[in-house]
């Protein structure tokens, strides 16, 4: 680092501290040595909505092509086990955003607490304020939809918003209908984000409407899958024996809502949405190619959450089964990193942020919860050296849906889940045996030794991410 480079972070640092010093502190996850380069790279960001990770070309789905992002993939790296910790669209999102866990956040549902903890610090505000151009376009679910947050282009909308003739908000301009289908308006905006001038490194966040329900499709995808036929999962009709009556319960059941009537139109309509998200990816990287940014740009994809497709004739997420936390994520930058990576490692939402921050030489800050994914995407770092489980935390309740607040912790092997009540509820599952989660192995005798061990994790795990709901017991 130079001495002119060293007096710039130094600056930037002390402009962030009186901010920085409100935000959680982390014991788990000590600040690795950030690492500069002669020229930060810009920083493109998708996010997809309630896209399960199986839900790739790539991947072998059997329906959705998506031959964009399987690009991407061949040519970056393609985690293999990328999990959200909190199976919700706001909490995801400011995990995300802040590499913090939600009950470190204070976003917790999607509802009456989906308001960031005062001085809590996003991704993107420590990116500009250490002289990043930041932009963001789509959907933030969050209070206030970040705008409270410094942009130097914002694009986004209210809540949910809606798939055709969405209103949007630009910067400070009264919201507006913009005619079209919502994410291609996005995609468009991105695109003439890409095309100005910027004589900063940008971060670019684009954060897609699909694959949310209810599912409408852009018209020219009106066909899309016709004649086509869509498998049942094994567990559709496996019924809930041995499960929690948490899980029996849950009001997520195919052919309950009007917009859900069949797993054949639930699949065929979602997988369209997420078609039209693969021609947007593939219209924005063109621009980012045309503008000759590859080399220099760092692209992240990955979705919020999610998804359950017919497994236990469930639709939604909001579960610990692997169909609900489990989301695609993909990092791509040529200039460091090799082409054709699969990590096998435990990746989490958390890990974004701070991965971000080393790329841009940024010192990452010491609350954060999450690990920089750098040395796994140089494939330096051996599995045997990374994390070996993970906390999962879900509080949305009674509705929607009914799934009662659940947390767990999940191992490479092993995954135990507690309903928390009167009575309290749980699961085991071992999932190299088992790996689609059918036969629940807590209160059998020879299991006890496993659940202790996972019990107590599951505390520790807890106390290291200074959960706020462990002060009241």
């Amino acid at each position: 680092m130079t001495p002119r480079t060293r007096t710039a972070l130094a600056l930037c640092l002390t402009l962030l501290c009186g901010r920085l010093a409100t935000a959680p502190a982390n014991a788990q996850n000590p600040a690795p040595k950030p690492t500069i380069s002669a020229k930060r790279p810009n920083f493109f960001f998708f996010l997809t909505d309630d896209q399960r990770a199986d839900t790739l070309s790539i991947a072998g789905h059997p329906l959705l092509k998506t031959p964009n992002i399987d690009a991407l993939a061949r040519a970056g790296s393609w985690f293999q086990n990328a999990f959200v910790t909190h199976s919700l669209c706001a909490p995801s999102r400011s995990s995300f955003l802040t590499g913090m866990y939600s009950h470190s956040t204070g976003v917790v549902d999607n509802a009456s607490r989906r308001k960031l903890k005062p001085g809590t610090v996003l991704v993107s505000d420590i990116l500009r304020q250490n002289g990043y151009e930041v932009a963001f376009v789509g959907k933030a679910h969050i209070q206030n939809e970040l705008r409270d947050h410094p942009w130097d282009d914002y694009f986004g909308f209210r809540g949910q918003g809606r798939y055709n003739n969405p209103m949007i908000i630009a910067n400070k301009q009264p919201e507006k209908l913009y005619k079209g289908w919502m994410d291609d308006v996005l995609a468009a905006h991105a695109v003439d984000f890409l095309t100005r001038p910027h004589d900063k490194p940008f971060c670019l966040f684009v954060f897609f409407k699909a694959s949310h329900r209810s599912w409408t499709r852009p018209e020219r995808l009106a066909h899309l899958y016709e004649g086509q036929s869509v498998a049942e999962p094994p567990t559709m009709h496996t019924g809930y024996a041995g499960k929690p009556a948490a899980v029996a319960d849950a009001d997520m059941k195919i052919g309950s809502f009007p917009d859900v009537p069949n797993l054949d139109k639930l699949v065929k309509d979602y997988c369209a949405t997420l078609a039209a998200i693969d021609e947007n990816v593939g219209k924005i990287l063109g621009a980012l190619s045309a503008q000759h940014l590859n080399d220099d740009t760092a692209v992240v994809y990955s979705s919020d959450n999610g998804f359950f497709l017919g497994e236990w004739n469930f639709f939604d997420k909001r579960l610990m089964y692997e169909p609900s936390i489990r989301v695609p994520l993909i990092v791509r930058y040529p200039k460091l990193f090799p082409a054709g990576l699969r990590p096998t490692q435990l990746a989490l939402h958390i890990d974004v942020a701070p991965t971000l921050l080393e790329l841009a030489g940024i010192p990452i800050p010491h609350w954060m919860q999450g690990r920089s994914l750098v040395p796994i995407l140089e494939g330096k770092q051996p599995p045997t050296a990374w994390r070996t489980d993970f906390l999962y935390e879900y509080y949305e309740y009674p509705e929607p849906h009914r799934v009662k607040p659940n947390r767990g912790v999940r191992t490479d092997r092993w995954k135990y889940i507690e309903f928390p009540g009167n009575p309290s509820e749980y699961e085991l599952y071992d999932l190299k045996t088992d790996p689609r989660e059918t036969t629940n192995l807590y209160g059998k005798p020879e299991f006890a030794p496993r659940v202790e061990h996972l019990r107590k994790r599951l505390l520790e795990l807890r106390r290291e991410t200074l959960d706020p709901d462990l002060e009241t017991k």
